[in-house]
């Protein structure tokens, strides 16, 4: 899927001119406006590309750099679990009076 066409093809092209033909002033309105568009996309295309390019550098960077550890076994039933044996041994016996 080439591009074929940019602006400078498009403004360089020349048509065979008929008798009963297209206006040519229109044909040249028409293809100058085709011709911004192009250059638009190319602009647009050239910053996805370099998005794109360094959006995939950040990715291998981060990939080569070390994961944080993440806290191992800790389920809210653990925390539950130490936090009811604290206070069991912090108010005892008044605990449950």
């Amino acid at each position: 899927m080439d591009i074929k066409l940019n602006s400078k093809i498009i403004l360089e092209k020349e048509f065979k001119k008929a008798m009963k033909g297209y206006s040519v002033d229109q044909v040249d309105q028409f293809l100058d406006q085709i011709m911004e568009d192009y250059d638009a996309f190319e602009k647009i295309l050239t910053e996805l590309r370099t998005e794109n390019t360094r959006l995939k550098e950040e990715l291998q960077n981060a990939s080569r750099r070390p994961q944080p550890n993440q806290p191992v076994g800790n389920t809210n039933f653990d925390i539950l679990k130490r936090l009811s044996n604290l206070e069991k041994h912090v108010f005892g016996s008044k605990l449950y009076e």
